[in-house]
């Protein structure tokens, strides 16, 4: 019995939208055909204790193990944007994978990237170029967005050659576009396709 490849959709959220983008990213990895999306989230981190969430979530993704990062023969890897960064959550989680760096349990598998800011001017494409550093020093190869993808070019929300974005609003509660959810669905299609050259 031949059963789908999976690809890795990991994200943090607090808010919601970096979580839908996560769904729609997914959406797209399973327009391929032989694969499938596992998604998984990580635990809010506070400044008095290590963590701040029950093990297990109350509801959504389950929280991400490093086995999944093994397991998986791709990785999409979301965050909202604070500052133009990753998030602190994300940060903490990847602070821990040094076994698999140690063992280049990731090397060779591609990624892709997608935040959501603000803003407009949020810190997006510097956020997103934060979470490839880490992704970098464990050997992945980095898949982005082509402006062969018309929306890239006439997008008045987000969306970056450097993975997909959204411009979330003050609040937060910017409904994602349909440019931008062309978009990630569209990185999701490309990471999926990409993950299946190079593993076969």
């Amino acid at each position: 019995m031949i059963t789908d490849k999976e690809i890795l959709v990991l994200y943090y959220s607090q808010h919601g939208a970096t979580r839908q983008m996560a769904q729609l990213i997914a959406r797209g990895v399973e327009q391929v055909a032989g694969v499938r999306a596992r998604l998984r989230t990580v635990p809010r981190v506070s400044t008095v204790c290590e963590a701040s969430e029950p093990a297990i979530p109350d509801s959504g993704a389950p929280y991400a193990e490093l086995r999944d990062l093994e397991e998986c023969i791709a990785l999409a890897l979301g965050s909202p944007t604070r500052f133009g960064n990753m998030a602190a959550s994300m940060k903490y989680f990847w602070d821990g994978t040094g076994s698999l760096w140690m063992k280049h349990a990731l090397a060779g598998k591609p990624a892709a990237l997608f935040t959501s800011s603000s803003s407009m001017h949020g810190g997006q494409e510097s956020t997103l170029l934060s979470m490839m550093l880490p992704l970098l020093h464990h050997g992945m190869l980095i898949v982005g967005l082509p402006y062969s993808e018309p929306e890239l070019s006439s997008t008045q929300g987000g969306g970056t050659p450097y993975g997909a974005s959204h411009v979330a609003g003050p609040a937060g509660d910017r409904a994602i576009t349909d440019a931008e959810k062309k978009l990630c669905l569209a990185l999701g299609r490309r990471l999926a396709s990409t993950a299946l050259k190079l593993s076969a």
